[in-house]
């Protein structure tokens, strides 16, 4: 039996080659086009000598050549390791050195780290550049330019019989216990999670969807969800290499879009923004979240203000990334729902015990054809995180009596005050809810007495005003005297990574 992930691609392509496949700025790429690409781009890898199962590294932003250069690898089966754009020279050496990538394809805007990365990696032979103008087929000298030796190649037109376990993707964890650790996703894992989200019944149809893909296509949500997905359906995607939400509301408008994923942050930064209107968001017909808890209090307000129901669905790169999610028509605020088809979920307490209490916290563990096959020549690193086929997800959460399930925070952010539990989630519900407060962020700081002290960092909305004592005042009303924030600090902004979430890594 074979499988393999470009017969997504390949698949919509001939069902409707000049169906738009992508837009990106005023330039439109139909599926025969992008497939014809993939195609060419499999022919140049194996022109440059890089033979099935060589792991082929990308350094891209969210353009076409993204989508190109991951469907040609499949064509050529060789497993993508999707790189952070936002990595420093000596990360991607890490990155390179780590996967045993033989090859890096690099955006022109990132060649200067991506280079001195690659520069480090000897075993790493080949540098391929992508350029916004395709017709500069000029490379620097010792690489090659992406565009030149695709168009060059013949296209390899075959679909390789890679099986359904072999890896397809070397996804990076981010790294907040250490040194990130690439999940190792098999092409079953990544073309059932993408399949699956094409069969459900949601508000927008996938086959007629116009997808704003504004999260990073080497993101697990990006290129699962967003990517992966909506072209198995035939749908079309619009990409945004970069998130300003006034310029994505435009985006919509333009191009009457449908389907709109987003992590909190971006929901919030829409939702704010004095120039980003109802009537530009007008064409969404279904919202959806992921990559970090959405606050209940900013989901309420933006459905309320923009006509929507934004949907929260819950993964992690290990779990490629779809293991929850809320249906259309049931879902709970603050839950990340319920398990997908053919996923379980069980909870279990700090001595490996099952919880099967009903609003009791336990760590979500998790078994099913989403969960990774392992990470990467980390043998130590795997038994601990899959135990008896359950993944240890690392986050704390509860289950309600109709199943539902609850995230209350990362085990790894938990703060024992005093040898109490506290769930920085459930303070920042709170401070969420307070008319001042913009951003919010809780952490624990080391504390003589108590082990650990509980301190709140916020930014303000624009024009608003608080004070320590104001905001320990309203958590105290609120919270149990253990739980509110002895510590307050503001700052104008709080720091995020490239999907917009907050880094409490940074804050701590």
């Amino acid at each position: 039996m074979s499988l393999n992930l470009a017969t997504l691609l390949h698949e919509s392509a001939k069902k409707h080659p000049a169906k738009a496949a992508i837009h990106i700025n005023d330039v439109t790429v139909p599926y025969g086009m992008l497939d014809g690409m993939a195609q060419r781009f499999a022919g140049a890898l194996r022109g440059l000598g890089v033979r099935a199962g060589q792991h082929v590294a990308l350094l891209l932003p969210n353009v076409p050549q993204f989508t190109i250069a991951y469907y040609g690898c499949h064509y050529n089966a060789n497993p993508v390791v999707p790189l952070n754009v936002l990595l420093t020279a000596e990360e991607i050496a890490y990155h390179l050195t780590d996967s045993d990538a033989v090859a890096v394809v690099v955006w022109e805007g990132f060649y200067e780290a991506g280079r001195a990365g690659f520069d480090r990696v000897a075993s790493c032979k080949h540098l391929i550049v992508a350029k916004l103008d395709r017709a500069d087929l000029s490379a620097p000298e010792g690489a090659h330019n992406m565009t030149a030796v695709t168009m060059a190649a013949s296209p390899v037109t075959d679909i390789p019989g890679t099986s359904p376990d072999d890896t397809a993707v070397l996804l990076y964890t981010s790294g907040t216990t250490g040194k990130s650790k690439g999940a190792e996703l098999s092409h079953f894992n990544l073309f059932y999670n993408a399949m699956w989200l094409t069969q459900q019944p949601l508000p927008v149809p996938l086959r007629d969807a116009t997808v704003m893909v504004v999260l990073p296509l080497f993101h697990s949500f990006g290129q699962t969800v967003m990517q992966n997905s909506t072209l198995c359906a035939g749908g079309t995607l619009v990409l945004v290499p970069r998130f300003e939400p006034l310029a994505a509301a435009q985006l919509i408008a333009r191009h009457k879009v449908n389907v709109f994923a987003g992590v909190p942050t971006m929901y919030f930064a829409l939702l704010h923004h004095p120039e980003v209107t109802p009537e530009m968001t007008a064409s969404l017909g279904f919202t959806l979240s992921g990559g970090s808890a959405m606050p209940v209090e900013v989901m309420k307000a933006f459905d309320a203000k923009h006509k929507t129901d934004i949907l929260e669905g819950y993964g992690l790169s290990e779990t490629s990334p779809v293991a929850s999610f809320n249906p259309p028509g049931g879902k709970k605020a603050g839950s990340i729902g319920v398990p997908i088809w053919g996923v379980e979920f069980r909870l279990v307490d700090g001595a490996g015990k099952v919880v099967t209490e009903t609003d009791t916290a336990g760590e979500i563990c998790i078994k099913g054809h989403n969960v990774m096959k392992g990470y990467y020549n980390r043998p130590d690193a795997n038994k601990e995180a899959i135990v008896d086929g359950w993944f240890h997800s690392g986050d704390i959460g509860t289950r309600d009596k109709d199943g539902y399930y609850y995230i209350v925070d990362r085990k790894k952010d938990m703060i024992i005050r005093g040898g109490f539990n506290v769930y920085p989630r459930e303070l920042e519900e709170v401070l969420y809810a307070h008319p001042a407060v913009a951003e919010a962020a809780v952490v624990g700081i080391p504390h003589p007495s108590h082990g650990e002290e509980v301190k709140a960092v916020l930014a303000l909305k624009a024009g608003a005003t608080a004070t320590s004592e104001e905001i320990i005042a309203y958590c105290k009303e609120r919270l149990a005297a253990y739980k509110y924030p002895r510590i307050v600090e503001f700052r104008d902004a709080l720091p995020k990574g490239p999907t917009g979430k907050i880094l409490k890594r940074e804050l701590r």
